[in-house]
């Protein structure tokens, strides 16, 4: 974790403030602004990038506002308004993909984000980019925390207001892709101290408000993030990614390979890490992004070999499966089904749109396969692995993976199971899929902070 610093003391451009900007101006409380302000220019509230920042060289960066100038971007897979799993009509569907296959460089991307409600969604678009000339690249996450910003703090050109958790995790994002263009095309060391001087200084120029509510449990402009910085090393016979991930808040970056499934990077910011605990109980967060107080990015470096998948994703998609299982068994149940890297998003999209009770965003990188017929190929075998040991023993009448509460199955016949037991059963079965799944699982979990020496 970064060292804390005394938010009232501002020094001007050092390492990981943006060059080109002015410096932050000093924030006290009574500095905070009273009411919604706009400091920023153009429509969509971002401040003027610097000249000559311009990242040419990427390949792959989801559409959005928040985009660099100059950066070669892939359409997004179009999604046709007014569908069943869509909005109401008169608004616009609550969901949105995008994919990337570049078969030259072995290189597959997607990102997928969806609305709980229309119009009110507080995650931001999932960040992914790739630069060709420094071969790094990085993908990120944005969850508003609507609990701590739940206040309006900005009102949009079509008279929407905007809660601070939704400005926050937007703003988070633009900061983001600024400090990932500084990195890859200018050198600024890709450390969580400089990304943590990067969401100060475009924290410090967002719309806030001040309120006269107070509380430990209220921010300004509260977000998760997670993400993944990495960079190709290694010689041509064998590669190798560099790995940085970089969190705050209990959103969460995966790496996933075909023998040894999905493993997590982070680990949450909560007094709770077990991830089956995390699943039973919603403890508040210890740290994450916001304009008003300390906040630290958390991160660390580990290498990989290739080929490997890279995910980062908010608990919108991890926080309401029966089990920490359940979400690898999605992504590669999804995998077998597609054909295609745009069909891959979608038929996720679909998944967690049919489970979860909250916004969800997703972002996948697949870095060394030959395209999307090897990479399926690739976990075909663990994806039967996981189907055997995760879903055929889920108890009878959980959900539609498992057989109906008395229903026929294969080997002998059952007699009925008494639903007043499913309870007890579920528990049970998830207590002994986790002790199986934990310890591939947590083979990167980062130390709590108490065991880091």
């Amino acid at each position: 974790m970064t060292a804390h610093q005394d938010p009232t003391a501002r020094p001007p451009a050092r390492t990981g403030t943006p060059t080109g900007y002015p410096a932050v101006p000093a924030r006290t409380p009574a500095a905070y602004p009273t009411g919604p302000h706009e400091p920023w220019h153009g429509p969509a509230g971002r401040p003027p990038a610097p000249a000559g920042r311009a990242l040419s060289s990427a390949v792959a960066v989801p559409p959005d506002t928040a985009t660099s100038p100059g950066t070669s971007t892939a359409p997004a897979t179009p999604i046709a308004p007014d569908t069943p799993d869509g909005g109401s009509a008169g608004r616009p569907v609550p969901q949105r993909i995008w994919c990337v296959d570049h078969d030259q460089m072995g290189l597959l991307a997607l990102s997928v984000w969806t609305e709980r409600m229309p119009g009110r969604g507080e995650d931001a678009d999932p960040f992914v980019a790739y630069h060709l000339g420094s071969d790094q690249g990085m993908l990120a996450v944005f969850d508003g925390s609507g609990g701590a910003g739940a206040a309006p703090v900005w009102q949009a050109s079509d008279g929407e207001s905007r809660t601070s958790a939704w400005v926050g995790a937007r703003v988070a994002r633009l900061a983001t892709d600024v400090w990932f263009h500084d990195v890859a095309a200018d050198g600024e060391p890709a450390t969580p101290e400089t990304l943590r001087e990067y969401l100060r200084f475009f924290l410090g120029y967002a719309p806030q408000r001040r309120s006269k509510i107070s509380g430990t449990m209220r921010r300004q402009l509260p977000t998760t993030l997670a993400s993944v910085h990495y960079r190709l090393v290694g010689t041509r016979d064998r590669p190798e990614l560099e790995l940085r991930p970089l969190w705050a808040g209990d959103s969460r970056a995966y790496v996933l390979r075909s023998r040894s499934g999905l493993q997590v990077l982070t680990r949450d910011h909560t007094r709770e890490s077990d991830a089956l605990e995390l699943l039973r109980t919603d403890p508040p967060m210890t740290n994450l992004v916001c304009a008003d107080r300390e906040f630290e990015i958390d991160g660390r470096s580990l290498t990989h070999p290739l080929p490997c998948v890279l995910v980062a994703a908010t608990d919108g998609f991890f926080g309401y499966v029966h089990t920490p299982a359940d979400f690898e068994t999605l992504l590669l149940r999804t995998l077998h089904q597609a054909g295609t890297v745009g069909e891959w998003a979608d038929l996720i999209r679909r998944e967690v749109q049919a489970y979860t009770a909250d916004d969800a965003s997703l972002a996948v990188v697949a870095l060394g396969y030959r395209g999307f017929k090897d990479l399926r190929e690739h976990f075909a075998a663990r994806l039967d692995e996981m189907t055997e040991r995760y879903v055929r023993t889920r108890p009878r009448g959980l959900d539609d993976h498992s057989s109906p509460a008395g229903g026929a199955g294969p080997g002998p016949a059952h007699a009925p199971d008494d639903p007043g037991d499913l309870p007890a059963r579920v528990r049970a079965w998830q207590d002994s899929t986790w002790h199986a799944y934990r310890a591939g699982y947590e083979t990167h979990l980062p130390p709590a902070l108490e065991e880091r020496a």
